[in-house]
């Protein structure tokens, strides 16, 4: 099985308008964690963050939102931001405009009913970075398009944990957006990955921002 770690120069090329890193002037990195927020994992990230004073942001489907509030509002009130990933996480290639578009809404609503508020732009990022040209163009107006430069693959049951960690570390780059999932699926990789990745890049002056 060929992974990917590293998001290709020619993928970022080819899709400019999606945004893949954030340019920085100085030793930064952007963590993002996709599909919570779930009680079995979510609260375990946010003890993690909080140990490096490293603050992430939460692609979060909209279901899991309306399940776990009190989660949420935990990662609000200690600095994180929350994003969307939508309702019901949705492939965007299987799934038509309009089914598409209204379940993008409805996470929204719940994160505003959370009292996520952002000056500009909302962050969204597709389930699987899989979105149609047309589904991109009806959203991008209201939302910046996050992707990443660093996916960690720590949902790949396949993939020790050792190597998750390995590659993530490797491949990781100031301005890097890199994936994590607070997901039962993700969990023994990231359990395993996210300490150490932590520990390793604040030691060499790196801190963690939101998006």
């Amino acid at each position: 099985m060929i992974r990917l770690y590293k998001t290709p120069r020619l993928l970022k090329a080819i899709l400019p308008d999606y945004t893949w890193h954030r340019e920085a002037q100085d030793e930064k990195l952007y963590l993002t964690f996709d599909d919570g927020p779930i009680p079995e994992v979510t609260p375990w990230v946010l003890e993690q963050l909080a140990k490096y004073k490293a603050k992430a942001t939460f692609f979060c489907v909209g279901d899991n939102l309306v399940k776990h509030p009190e989660i949420a509002k935990q990662a609000l009130a200690e600095g994180h931001v929350l994003a969307n990933h939508t309702y019901n996480h949705l492939k965007g290639w299987q799934t038509n405009q309009e089914t598409y578009l209204q379940n993008v809404q409805r996470c929204q609503q719940a994160l505003n009913e959370l009292g996520e508020t952002r000056s500009g732009k909302s962050l969204f990022r597709p389930p699987y970075g899989r979105i149609t040209s047309r589904q991109a163009a009806a959203l991008r107006g209201k939302y910046e398009l996050i992707m990443w430069d660093m996916l960690t693959n720590d949902y790949d049951a396949s993939l020790s944990p050792e190597t998750c960690l390995m590659k993530a570390l490797k491949y990781t780059k100031s301005g890097s957006i890199i994936v994590f999932h607070d997901s039962l699926k993700a969990q023994r990789n990231m359990q395993y990955a996210l300490p150490r990745f932590l520990e390793h890049f604040t030691a060499q002056g790196y801190t963690f921002e939101t998006l």
